[in-house]
């Protein structure tokens, strides 16, 4: 597979990837599908933070459509275009690796939740040994079932930004190649 080609199979995969980050981080805000939470401030605080919006999204949406335009015949199909999708990939790992931190942090901490009245984050010294205690799950009284729900988006933002580090990685050694040996893209007579 030539260089081009290549690029445009990597853009196009990141697409639905930041995608996915992005409604994930925006899901989060909504613990049990309610806003009263987010209006009053109850959400984890590593929602805050918007690893999956602003790093697996927006960092990796704007490479995403670089890459992709990079393997296109005449737009950016050069040598210095495939240098320039080398800095494009950096900026996409850059965002995969901050929703990574930011989900890796978010399920070490765990849920933010009502416990015996108060809103507290319970499991934030357990070491994230309340994943496997699913009998501790239930001292979170509110939002209903804040535990699965939050694990479950974290753990979807945590994968996903493992493949968009995996891809924007692969497109910098392609873009390496390309800026090295050219696009390889042929010129097709009509």
């Amino acid at each position: 597979m030539c260089t081009g080609k290549c690029s445009r199979c990597i853009g196009v995969s990141l697409f639905p990837l930041a995608l996915i980050s992005i409604i994930c981080n925006i899901v989060l805000f909504f613990p049990g599908g309610d806003i009263k939470y987010a209006k009053d401030g109850h959400i984890t605080e590593e929602v805050k933070y918007m690893g999956g919006l602003v790093g697996g999204g927006l960092m990796v949406l704007i490479p995403a459509i670089y890459i992709n335009f990079t393997g296109e015949q005449g737009c950016c199909g050069n040598r210095f275009g495939m240098f320039l999708s080398i800095a494009f990939a950096a900026v996409g790992v850059a965002g995969g690796l901050y929703s990574f931190i930011v989900a890796v942090v978010g399920i070490g901490n765990g849920p933010y939740c009502v416990v015996n009245g108060t809103w507290t984050t319970p499991f934030k010294n357990s070491n994230a040994t309340y994943l496997t205690e699913k009998h501790s799950w239930g001292m979170c009284t509110e939002p209903k079932d804040v535990v699965q729900f939050n694990s479950g988006l974290f753990f979807t933002l945590i994968v996903t930004s493992l493949l968009q580090m995996l891809l924007c990685g692969i497109q910098m050694i392609n873009g390496l190649f390309g800026c090295l040996c050219g696009a390889c893209i042929k010129n097709e007579e009509a």
